[in-house]
């Protein structure tokens, strides 16, 4: 089993980030570190601050050693995937080839705090099959970009390239991996073809979650691959007061086949929650 923490940038302040990262990456048991991409927070005081989630990236992949570093995940809506490409080859280099590439479709608009940041930052937002079949056409040019030698053209119907060139390469070879989140199917087949992890949100009833894995593994055999091959992630809340409700959690979905943890911790962040994380859920859950 593989553990990380994830630390939403909203309601917080950068020098708290820094702390509960800078921690972690002393911290053997914690593996990897995750932020979100959100433009507007998605929780607490609505007119709350909030963190670019690429930029703060690149800060704390230059201050810290050890720890994978990504976004759980990248919303496709927010920019360029060729941008998008070149920005996390910077990461990759900045990090020492420490970068987990984290993607997704986007937003529901069921959730009307993470649907208003589209209209209030000027961008556009179309239907649900509309962002899948962006998400998909946006893997094939960023791992173009991040391993094709010469210039390409790609013309799709969401992504139109010409001359598209990616120098320099990110340190990772072939490229770092691809971790695709979301439950839906359509996004599931976008997994079962691009991801090398492929992570879900664990509120859920398990079974649901392990149905959604079950699925995975029957995309991936209709397109002649091993589902062997992506690893599965899941995204777990942590109760402070209540660890042995997580570490329960983290049980359920171990059985289920999950083996790639990464663990919400709430703010404000007492000192030291990076090491308490390892005492008090890691290491007893059996890392």
């Amino acid at each position: 089993m593989s553990f990380g923490i994830m630390t939403a940038p909203q309601q917080v302040g950068y020098d708290e980030i820094l702390r509960v990262w800078r921690e972690a990456d002393k911290v053997p048991e914690i593996e990897h570190a995750w932020l979100f991409d959100h433009l507007m927070p998605i929780a607490g005081d609505p007119s709350g601050p909030i963190f670019e989630g690429w930029t703060l990236l690149s800060a704390l992949a230059a201050q810290t050693a050890r720890m994978r570093v990504g976004l759980l995940v990248t919303s496709n809506r927010f920019r360029p995937p060729a941008m998008l490409a070149k920005m996390a080859t910077t990461v990759d280099i900045i990090s020492g080839g420490r970068l987990d590439f984290g993607i997704g479709a986007g937003s529901r608009p069921s959730h009307p705090l993470a649907r208003r940041e589209y209209d209030a930052h000027g961008l556009p937002y179309h239907d649900q099959a509309d962002a899948v079949a962006a998400l998909a056409e946006a893997c094939t040019v960023i791992r173009r970009l991040w391993t094709s030698d010469s210039p390409f053209d790609f013309s799709g119907k969401h992504v139109s390239l010409t001359g598209a060139y990616g120098n320099p390469h990110p340190l990772q070879s072939p490229h770092p991996p691809i971790v695709i989140g979301g439950r839906a199917s359509a996004t599931l087949r976008v997994a079962a073809k691009h991801a090398n992890i492929w992570n879900i949100p664990g509120a859920g009833d398990i079974a649901d979650l392990a149905a959604r894995s079950r699925a995975l593994d029957g995309y991936c055999t209709e397109i002649g691959r091993d589902p062997a091959q992506i690893t599965r992630s899941i995204f777990l809340p942590v109760s402070y007061e209540h660890p042995a409700k997580t570490r329960e959690k983290i049980a359920e979905a171990r059985d289920a086949g999950f083996g790639h943890f990464v663990l919400g911790l709430a703010d404000p962040y007492p000192q030291g929650a990076a090491q308490w994380v390892a005492d008090e859920v890691i290491r007893p859950a059996g890392a």
